[in-house]
């Protein structure tokens, strides 16, 4: 019986991409920032429910999806930062 074995091309590390760290950090402060978003939205849009015959009701409402929309921008933003950090920027 004969086996066949296939000659496996050597990874040349010159062209494989580093992972830019200092982006990376900076997503990661990114992400930190939609987490928090994420979890101050729905307290403030939860409290703007509670209070609706209070006259701060219709202010409360707005900043909380002001911050509902707010966390959705950060997480895509952040999402986006660290696709770049891995990967690297995309050549023109």
């Amino acid at each position: 019986m004969v086996v066949y074995e296939k000659q496996l091309m050597p990874i040349e590390m010159d062209k494989t991409p580093k992972t830019d760290r200092a982006l990376l950090l900076t997503s990661l402060k990114y992400f930190a920032y939609t987490v928090m978003l994420m979890f101050t939205a729905p307290i403030v849009i939860y409290q703007a429910f509670k209070n609706q015959g209070h006259p701060w009701y219709w202010p409360v409402l707005i900043v909380g999806l002001l911050l509902a929309v707010a966390a959705i921008v950060m997480g895509f933003y952040s999402l986006k930062t660290i696709m770049k950090s891995f990967f690297g920027s995309k050549a023109k």
